[in-house]
């Protein structure tokens, strides 16, 4: 049963084992010396509650781009690989792998043929059995899916296939799960049908009960009848998908404990194609999934059947309460392009999308969403045209092109430029600008300083969408991540929330990877068929669950000059379930000291503000992170915070972490103000 809200139950686990993991391998620096040692430098710190600057209320967001198997093979929970035969184009005979034949070819023939049912996927499979019950192999002859890299089965859950089918004679079958040697049985049905029922393309649908787990099992249809039979078009979903949307479970709750307020879909590098041939095409991923060509990514390499499509990605923006952020083919590929004056069929195509997602259900987009179980529109908001090519010849032209259309119609929704105004202004219109960044630790550090020396002379100014950033490493060494990159990745969110009136938006990149298919270094969600956990880089982000919409106070920081590698934000917000308010001071050490740091609380009343928990991410070693083996050696860890209640409180930063001190505030909310918040 598909549950509408997640279970961290797991999470809460992992923490638990990881407090003691971190104590033992990654120190936490647990120094047998009062607050007030004078071996450690000690600073204070202010912080204002009666003045504040509200965040963006949409500031904290997350990018997905199908790369690593993100979607096919992770987050989108199918799990038959190549399930329309169409992978290896429509040129016939085809390879279908990772089908395979069970059975030789004595007693089996297979061959795809050009007699599919469906218009947009005529590639199907055709299965000549020579064998009958008495001359078959034990367990017949058939084919086999093992999905991606296996498929994990779990005792007690249900398993929905639906597949296409016709045959020269009547149907006598099974369908399975088995291990991935076929020789241990997980789940199985007989299918059965008349002949009369299956001489032409039949769609019939079944569900298996799993009676065992195997984490490696493959799927596999098998028969003893003698004759002709053709497949096309098969799924094995999950029953436990979550909310029955048909994304997995696990994979789910890892995002929705970011609480992300956003979602930039569908890439990336991705949206682009290193051939416009192989773009995402968003009309060819909505409708009955057995009607989608699905594309090969030429960019990463991979067949996908598209089963995760436009709406898919809109119904996940949905699913975790974001805002989506739709980026589209502008008509550029890495190693082609659309001259401006051809473009206008790609603009069509980019006005189409949004009257999908927004337009009325009697529109003529607004009403296939309609049809397709979603009345509502979508909350699209936001629109970048094309990723990272501003300095390619036809992107401004084409940009322009774009953002007048969509102004004309859709005057409300922002527009995103791919070209970085922190090197200089824009030379056309634009609510936003992309910004990304890739690089090591100490540049990461450095980029602390870049948003505040941006110009604020200019109401109508665009602010920055930070929608790609990491500490990256070279590809030979394939890291998992380094909890030094991932606090100077730390260092620099601080900087982006202090900076919140000039950068509207923040997302790590990449979100996913699938451990089978690694091909960028590192990726914030790690994951197998059956397992997945968070580097430090994930974890940082955790930090930032409650900065969207929050206010950011006024901090003046003593004595910086003596932790110099040390950055501090202060914000409140309130817990709408509670109906409580909260002061949260998070504080980056990248130093190999600790520091005792006295806090003081201005403007509001001394006693209404009461210290509550204190959250720290560290660690002894800055090249250390998590792996499957050992999924919580880099966590954070959060206890009671001691210290007396009043105007001054006093507490320890721990060498080389991430710290979020968090106080219960009974006072005033602070008054908002629309300028910039200095750190001082």
């Amino acid at each position: 049963m598909a549950s509408s809200k997640p279970n961290f139950d797991h999470i809460m686990v992992w923490l638990l084992v990881g407090a003691f993991t971190i104590l033992r391998v990654c120190s936490a620096h647990n120094h047998n010396h009062s607050l007030t040692d004078n071996k450690y430098p000690s600073t204070s710190l202010s912080v204002d509650i009666s003045r504040g600057r509200q965040i963006p209320p949409i500031f904290f967001g997350i990018f997905f781009e199908e790369i690593n198997h993100a979607g096919a093979g992770g987050l989108w929970a199918e799990l038959i690989s190549n399930r329309g035969f169409e992978a290896g184009g429509r040129h016939i005979p085809s390879m279908i792998s990772p089908w395979g034949a069970i059975g030789d070819e004595e007693a089996i023939s297979i061959v795809t043929e050009l007699s599919s049912c469906f218009k947009n996927n005529p590639v199907a499979l055709r299965m000549d059995i020579h064998c009958d019950q008495t001359t078959c192999p034990p367990g017949g002859v058939g084919i086999y899916n093992p999905g991606y890299w296996g498929m994990n089965i779990e005792e007690g859950n249900g398993y929905k296939v639906v597949f296409h089918i016709k045959s020269t004679g009547p149907l006598d079958s099974v369908m399975s799960l088995v291990s991935e040697d076929g020789t241990q049985v997980l789940a199985f049905q007989r299918v059965t049908a008349d002949a009369a029922k299956v001489k032409d393309w039949t769609k019939l649908e079944i569900t298996l009960q799993a009676r065992a787990s195997y984490k490696n099992a493959r799927f596999q249809f098998t028969t003893t009848q003698k004759g002709t039979i053709w497949l096309d078009q098969v799924s094995v979903m999950p029953n436990n998908t979550y909310k029955g949307h048909g994304f997995r479970t696990d994979l789910m709750e890892m995002l929705l404990n970011l609480k992300p307020r956003f979602l930039r879909f569908p890439g990336g590098c991705y949206v682009e194609g290193r051939l416009l041939s192989n773009a995402f095409r968003w009309k060819e991923t909505v409708g009955p999934w057995e009607e989608r060509p699905g594309h090969f990514g030429d960019v990463w390499n991979y067949w996908s059947d598209d089963g995760l499509g436009y709406l898919e990605y809109l119904q996940l923006a949905e699913d975790l309460g974001a805002e989506p952020v739709w980026v589209v083919n502008n008509g550029i590929g890495l190693q082609d392009q659309v001259d401006t004056h051809l473009i206008g069929p790609f603009v069509q195509e980019m006005l189409d999308s949004v009257e999908f997602a927004i337009g009325s259900p009697n529109s003529t987009w607004g009403s296939l969403r309609a049809k397709l179980g979603h009345p509502t529109p979508f909350n699209l908001r936001h629109i970048a045209f094309g990723n990272e090519g501003c300095d390619l010849k036809s992107y401004t032209g084409n940009y322009l092109k774009f953002y007048k259309a969509l102004k004309k119609n859709y005057p409300n929704i922002k527009v995103i430029s791919n070209c970085d105004a922190t090197q200089k202004p824009l030379d056309h219109p634009a609510d936003l600008y992309d910004f990304h960044r890739y690089t090591n630790d100490t540049d990461m550090l450095g980029l602390t300083h870049l948003f505040g020396k941006i110009r604020r002379d200019d109401p109508h100014a665009p602010k920055a969408f930070v929608s790609e950033y990491a500490v990256i490493y070279p590809q030979d060494k394939m890291k998992n991540g380094s909890f030094g990159g991932a606090l100077a990745e730390a260092a620099f969110l601080l900087s982006l929330e202090q900076n919140s009136d000039v950068v509207e938006m923040v997302s790590y990149a990449p979100l996913f990877v699938n451990l089978n298919d690694r091909t960028w270094n590192p990726d914030a969600i790690f994951f197998n068929t059956y397992k997945a956990y968070g580097i430090a880089s994930y974890w940082v982000q955790t930090f930032f669950k409650e900065s969207s919409g929050a206010s950011l106070l006024n901090v003046h920081f003593h004595n910086h000059s003596m932790l110099e590698n040390t950055y501090v934000t202060a914000i409140s917000w309130t817990n709408k379930h509670e109906k409580k308010n909260y002061i949260t001071i998070k504080v980056v050490n990248y130093n190999n000291v600790s520091a005792n740091l006295k806090i003081s609380i201005n403007g509001v009343d001394a006693n209404s503000v009461k210290p509550w928990r204190k959250t720290v991410l560290t660690c002894d070693d800055l090249q250390a992170d998590n792996t499957l083996d050992n999924p919580t050696k880099v966590v954070p860890i959060s206890s009671l915070l001691k210290s007396e209640i009043g105007r001054d409180i006093v507490v320890e930063v721990e060498p080389y972490s991430f710290t979020a001190f968090d106080l219960i505030n009974n006072g005033q909310s602070p008054s908002l103000e629309a300028k910039q918040v200095p750190n001082s």
